[in-house]
């Protein structure tokens, strides 16, 4: 089915909707770079049936399905104006309401562009009419949906600047905010044309630099402390597409130095920093070198990526845990329930985009195809269309999709974006070189070489695939097709049924140049074969891939214990022999023989959206096999000891569990998916009133927290207004770990509960908690193996 065809509604008629465009705007300023490759515009670029034009599909029902007049509740109001529908949960109903809404108008832009889709074109313009009355109602060019945004950025103009790394001023990451609200735009009057578009964000973008452009540059840095999306690069855009230059001044100094000025400097030190804060800071730093001409920023931009991809990513493409960088080359311990943000992907493949059009290797189309499979659409479930926010990496977990309507998370809003621009990056090109880096059934229309190229496959179930050369008269093309680092041999093309010859290495391009006819035929067959990747520090633990495909267990929709994940123990056995393909399904294999505790099927990783699963696999012997075993069945004994030692515990951040505490606090808030977390920021408590039960003396409280966290979290422990304990959370290299604090026996006498409390001092943070229990002290528990 042809991408144009768009379900109307389950099991009607297509129709297939005219697309009126207008001519797409173009920039006013040249850039200083000429750029070596260029992507295509996605209505060049028609989807033929493929997993990813089912993922537009439901990506479509989904973005059709909300109400932009509920996405628009905050910014009428705040504006004085009377909303028109209530306003959805979830993050819209926090915070951060209103980035999504940033997101919604790229992804109906984009839509719009690659489909002619008139409805994405019409919820376009309707959103900008609104946002038009919005800031008129303002008056100063400011718009947007940012709770107290006066206050915040009155004091922050006036030099008054605090920040714990996500809150400015008490304000949830506001230019983060703002930032998706400029791209929106942007994208929305680039590819639509809507010129009112231009005139709103033109006009933010003046309140922007009339509010923050003559704060000093250390304040300024001082406030880049608080995430704020991809500001650098909007304000880059924004110059571009006006010609003003106090827009780009303005990007300059939304370089954020104490990240960017190490990496421009080829130094990593990427460790403990919030992953996704930093990657729209390398993509707006690769803009102004597009720019500027600038080599130091495309250096800096180069080494980021080698950095992040090779030294950081896990096999599906995905970076961090709990959205942290760990150490390089060690993602030993970071397997966990949020593993691998959506969001951090998402900025990835646009970063590595960037860098293909600057120098197009192969390694880069490498990278995008691996993530692009492997990550983006195994974030999607392919019967609702909800997406992730993490791809979790731990083994006997399965994935969690959103609400339609009720989470609104950053990976909702990108995840919106991710399904409705495939065509953008399966083929690029530059004068007469076209690179096809991408094996996406697709019709290409190179408008400019009066060229149409037909791709016919069922890649990647089946490893050929075939091009069909339209022309209007014979041309001259150099056609270059990717030959993957993955491939298992050398590539066979044939022309016209002529096998032709093939020279280089993998990762790299074979250069077909020739006198195209209409109607030639291009063949291509890329062999296949089972290999392993290490997990990064620890070779003994590997995930499993076929071609470009990572391989997961199925494990079923059962709990499982920790001895029920499968273990390779190959002994004399190679991975391939001990593999069996599924009859009739040439992507799924079943082990023979060679995993403990039983055989497993492994299938596409993308392919499994209901059932647990594992994606690492330790490998060992049988010696290796009964020690994994003895170490599992101790970390059972320790947990099992400490439940037994458990006098009360509180589930932070689930709302129940905290009203049967009596939960109390002020400046706190939760958050977290899998696992949760409670804090309270500058001089904010919580407090939960805990059970003694019978026991009233040699008492210990027990706290989790958080390795990656450090910055400014000092805070004071209580129980009854007692003081037990100063806490400082520094940053570490554990995932999760445990304190415990001994409560005196005086606090404790003649009681059945205490209220324990956690207070933040002024300007600090107190937590995150992830968990607080109360135990017998003289338990003698070991935490570590928990």
């Amino acid at each position: 089915m042809k991408l144009k065809n768009i379900l109307l509604t389950a099991g009607a008629v297509c129709l297939l909707i005219a697309c009126d465009k207008k001519e797409q705007p173009k920039l006013a300023v040249e850039k200083k770079v000429e750029l070596q490759a260029e992507p295509f515009a996605l209505h060049q670029v028609e989807l033929l049936e493929s997993p990813f034009t089912h993922a537009y599909e439901k990506d479509r029902e989904w973005i059709l399905l909300l109400k932009p007049d509920r996405l628009l509740y905050r910014f009428r109001k705040f504006a004085g104006l009377q909303p028109k529908d209530s306003i959805y949960g979830g993050w819209e109903s926090r915070g951060v309401s209103g980035q999504t809404l940033g997101h919604y108008l790229s992804a109906l832009a984009m839509g719009y562009d690659a489909t002619g889709d008139k409805e994405f074109l019409d919820r376009a313009n309707y959103i900008v009419d609104e946002l038009a009355d919005c800031q008129k109602a303002y008056g100063n060019g400011y718009v947007g949906a940012v709770p107290e945004h006066e206050r915040i950025f009155k004091e922050v103009s006036n030099g008054d600047i605090r920040s714990a790394g996500f809150d400015l001023n008490g304000g949830w990451v506001p230019w983060y905010n703002l930032h998706k609200l400029f791209a929106g735009l942007i994208d929305v009057y680039l590819l639509t044309g809507n010129e009112k578009a231009k005139e709103i964000v033109t006009q933010l973008g003046d309140w922007a630099v009339n509010t923050v452009g003559s704060l000093s540059q250390d304040d300024f840095q001082k406030m880049l402390a608080c995430e704020h999306g991809g500001m650098n690069e909007s304000l880059t855009y924004l110059y571009g597409i006006t010609g003003d230059k106090k827009y780009y001044d303005l990007a300059e100094k939304f370089n954020h130095k104490a990240v960017l000025d190490p990496i421009i400097h080829q130094n990593d030190q990427l460790e403990g920093l919030h992953a996704n804060t930093q990657i729209p800071k390398l993509i707006g730093l690769g803009r102004q070198y597009e720019f500027s001409g600038d080599d130091s920023k495309r250096a800096g931009v180069e080494f980021f990526w080698n950095r992040v991809v090779n030294h950081h990513s896990y096999v599906i493409g995905g970076n961090s845990n709990f959205e942290h960088f760990g150490p390089a080359d060690n993602l030993t311990g970071r397997l966990s329930t949020n593993s691998a943000e959506t969001c951090n992907t998402y900025n990835m493949l646009k970063l590595t985009r960037e860098l293909f059009t600057w120098d197009p290797q192969a390694q880069y189309a490498d990278y995008y195809e691996r993530a692009l499979y492997n990550h983006i659409l195994a974030s999607q479930n392919p019967e609702t269309g909800m997406i992730t926010y993490y791809v979790n990496m731990a083994s006997g977990e399965g994935k969690k999709f959103s609400h339609a309507t009720e989470d609104f998370w950053c990976c909702v809003g990108t995840g919106l974006e991710n399904h409705v621009k495939y065509g953008g990056n399966i083929y690029f090109h530059h004068q007469n070189t076209l690179w096809a880096n991408l094996f996406i059934p697709s019709i290409l229309n190179w408008e400019e070489q009066k060229t149409k190229i037909k791709l016919e496959t069922n890649y990647p179930e089946e490893s050929s695939m075939k091009y069909t050369i339209t022309v209007d008269q014979p041309k001259e093309l150099n056609i270059q097709l990717r030959w993957p680092a993955w491939a298992a041999s050398k590539p066979l093309v044939r022309v016209n049924g002529e096998m032709v010859e093939v020279d280089g290495n993998p990762s790299s391009y074979i250069s077909i140049k020739r006198e195209w006819k209409d109607g030639d035929i291009l063949e291509y067959e890329l062999p296949m074969s089972i290999h392993t990747e290490d997990l990064r520090g620890d070779s003994s633990k590997k995930a499993i891939l076929y071609g470009p495909l990572v391989l997961a267990a199925d494990l079923g929709i059962k709990e499982l214990n920790p001895e029920d994940i499968p273990s390779f123990v190959l002994n004399e056995s190679t991975l391939e022999s001990a593999l069996e393909k599924k009859e009739g399904d040439d992507l799924m294999f079943r082990t023979v023989n060679v995993t403990k505790p039983s055989d497993a099927v492994l299938k596409p990783f993308y392919q499994i959206y209901k059932d647990n699963y594992a994606v690492y696999f330790d490998f060992m012997d049988e010696d290796g096999w009964q020690n994994k075993l003895a170490q599992l069945n101790a970390q059972k004994a320790a947990k099992e000891k400490l439940e037994k030692n458990t006098l009360d515990i509180v589930r932070i951040g689930e709302m129940q569990p905290e009203r049967d505490h009596n939960f109390t606090g002020e400046k706190t808030e939760a958050g977290g998916t899998t696992e949760k977390w409670r804090h309270a920021t500058d001089g904010g408590w919580f407090s939960y009133e805990m059970s003694l039960s019978d026991q009233n003396k040699n008492i210990a409280l027990v706290c989790r927290y958080f390795g990656p966290d450090g910055g400014n979290r000092v805070f004071d422990i209580m129980v009854d207004n007692e003081k037990i304990a100063t806490q400082q959370i520094k940053k570490n290299g554990q995932d999760y770990y445990f304190i415990t604090y001994p409560i005196p026996n005086a606090l404790l006498k003649g009681k059945k509960s205490i209220v324990v409390k956690f207070q933040a001092h002024p300007g600090a943070t107190a937590g995150g908690i992830f968990g607080c229990r109360l135990i017998n002290e003289n338990a003698d528990l070991d935490l570590s193996l928990i």
